[in-house]
Formats: C-alpha cells, structure tokens, sequence
C-alpha cells in the first residue's frame, strides 16, 4: 500500500457539503481583535471583574493591586475593541462590560476554560446549543 493510498480526501467525510457561512472579512478581523484584546491574563481579569458589575477605575486598580494608569491603559485596550464602556459620574468613571454578548463571551471563556479535559464533549453542529444533561 502506498502512503498516497491512506490519504483521504474531502469526499470521504461526510461534511464535505457542508460549507462554513460566509462571514466577512471586516468581522473576522474585528473577532480577532476582541481576542487579542482578551489575550492578556491582566485584561482578562478586569473584564472578569466587570462581569459581576459596573466599577470604578479606582476600585478595579485596587482590587487588582496595580497603579491607576496601569489599569487605564488596560482599560482603553478593552475599551478600543468596545468590549467595555464608561460612564462619568462626577470624579469617578465607571467601567462596565459593554453588553450581553460580552458577558456571555467572558463567562463560557472562563467556564470553557475551567472545564478541563474530562469536562468537554463534542457536540454535532455547533450552531444548536447543547443542552444540559
């Protein structure tokens, strides 16, 4: 038997019909700088810490432990990517996760994360949610 022999090809599988929906290219890159935003254990705990509610830039830069430019400049990179807002109020500017879907995003980032190798299942087709057994 040839090596050439053990190859397969797209017509031995049974998703090879299946075609990926067309996402354009201005929100593929978009996702990947929501990503690359997120990419950043320090990020990612702000934005962990926004999840459980809106907070002050100072609150957040003492519960981090970290000066308060260091926690801005964290801060505007969530904020360029609008995974976070702000709101003045007086001398305070509150931070908060910018909707649901970044809510969303963080929490199963996190649960997906925690899950472990044990914890994950294949599902059939990713765009029906697995329900909870």
């Amino acid at each position: 038997m040839k090596p050439s022999d053990l190859r397969c090809g797209p017509q031995d599988h049974r998703l090879a019909a299946k075609r990926l929906p067309r996402v354009n290219q201005a929100a593929m890159e978009k996702a990947a700088g929501l990503m690359k935003a997120l990419g950043e254990v320090p990020r990612m705990r702000l934005v962990a810490l926004l999840a459980q509610g809106e907070a002050c830039v100072s609150e957040l830069a003492a519960a981090e432990n970290e000066n308060l430019s260091t926690v801005s400049q964290r801060l505007k990179v969530l904020r360029a990517e609008r995974l976070v807002v702000r709101r003045r109020e007086g001398k305070h500017i509150n931070y908060a996760l910018a909707d649901q879907h970044t809510v969303d995003l963080i929490l199963n980032a996190l649960a997906h994360a925690g899950e472990g190798e044990r914890g994950t299942r294949r599902i059939s087709n990713p765009s029906i949610k697995e329900r909870k057994r």
